[in-house]
């Protein structure tokens, strides 16, 4: 067995800072699915803090989601690629959230297609639906709820409940129907 003495243990530890220097402590919000944007890629919270603000350090290695008032380390995960998700099982919530509801009624509201499709989402994906859905809402605000509903129904009749095919139907516009005229 190795014997250090205290000299060489701090010593040991300063090269261990030298090769995995972290950045400065940034403030992150805790966004409406759980999770906190971290360089364009997301990171779950544990339950309780959506919508506060979350200190969040990183390095090559680790992102680390802190404690505001103790410091005290609240979740550690693995670094992500850029616009996915890492979210813990625990993490994840038992019931639907109010916030996720809402939008789910906003959905159902503007079409019963694209309330199916977004309950669809929300079914498959959980929580990281929750983007997806507001991106399904502000198709119909910007393409206008009859030709997100179009094509939401092509979707589900495909079987593909995803947002994006919506957003390329939406952006290719539908195909004409031929005529012998």
């Amino acid at each position: 067995m190795v014997s250090l003495s205290p000299d060489k243990v701090s010593h040991a530890s300063s090269l261990v800072v030298k090769a995995f220097p972290l950045l400065p402590i940034w403030q992150a919000h805790g966004n409406l699915d759980g999770c906190v944007e971290v360089e364009a890629a997301y990171y779950g919270a544990p339950p309780g803090w959506i919508g506060r603000v979350i200190p969040v350090q990183w390095d090559l290695r680790h992102v680390r989601l802190l404690h505001p008032q103790t410091g005290e380390l609240l979740r550690e995960h693995l670094p992500q690629v850029r616009g996915k998700h890492r979210i813990k099982d625990e993490d994840g919530p038992k019931q639907t959230p109010p916030g996720t509801q809402h939008l789910l009624l906003r959905a159902d509201r503007t079409g019963s297609q694209i309330g199916a499709l977004c309950r669809g989402m929300h079914s498959e994906q959980g929580p990281l639906a929750v983007r997806r859905i507001q991106g399904v809402l502000a198709l119909a605000k910007k393409h206008g709820p009859a030709a997100v509903e179009d094509a939401c129904a092509v979707a589900l009749e495909v079987g593909v409940c995803n947002y994006r095919f919506v957003r390329r139907y939406l952006e290719r516009g539908p195909q004409l129907p031929l005529s012998l005229r």
